[in-house]
């Protein structure tokens, strides 16, 4: 499981000495056990845990523009870093390519024709893809391709 692995790697990074990952990783295991919490579990399956995993990395992407636009350069090495290491546990995203050939099964699945199914053709592509995906990106394809039919 995905939570384990995280934990495994804590205790790596934390007998290694290695204290910013260790730092991180500890902060990660917390939102996790939060979310479990929250959702009154013990245990996070795994799909739980790339969610909150993308929103870590979602949190981070946006400090990392933040710190751009603020020209507080010092600061954007060690936020680099702690997006290296989410990106170690979330699966690669699809290409290009490969999001578009999704979109036109989901498109073709709901039976869309026209923006007034876009909510059934986003449901069918997330279902599909899940966190493979940027939600932003699916909704912004899947509605060029139905203003265009």
């Amino acid at each position: 499981m995905l939570e384990e692995r995280v934990y495994k790697d804590y205790l790596e990074a934390f007998k290694g000495k290695n204290k910013q990952r260790a730092g991180f990783l500890s902060f990660i295991r917390a939102e996790l056990k939060n979310s479990a919490i929250n959702l009154r579990k013990d245990k996070l399956d795994d799909n739980e845990v790339l969610s909150v995993l993308k929103k870590q990395k979602k949190r981070l992407e946006e400090t990392k523009q933040s710190i751009i636009s603020s020209e507080r350069f010092e600061l954007l090495e060690n936020t680099e870093k702690e997006l290296a290491v989410l990106e170690e546990y979330l699966p690669k995203l699809l290409t290009e390519d490969e999001l578009s050939d999704a979109v036109d099964r989901g498109i073709s699945k709901a039976g869309a024709t026209s923006m007034k199914d876009m909510g059934k053709v986003m449901k069918e592509v997330l279902a599909e893809a899940g966190v493979r995906v940027d939600a932003k990106k699916v909704s912004e394809l899947v509605r060029n391709k139905l203003s265009r039919s």
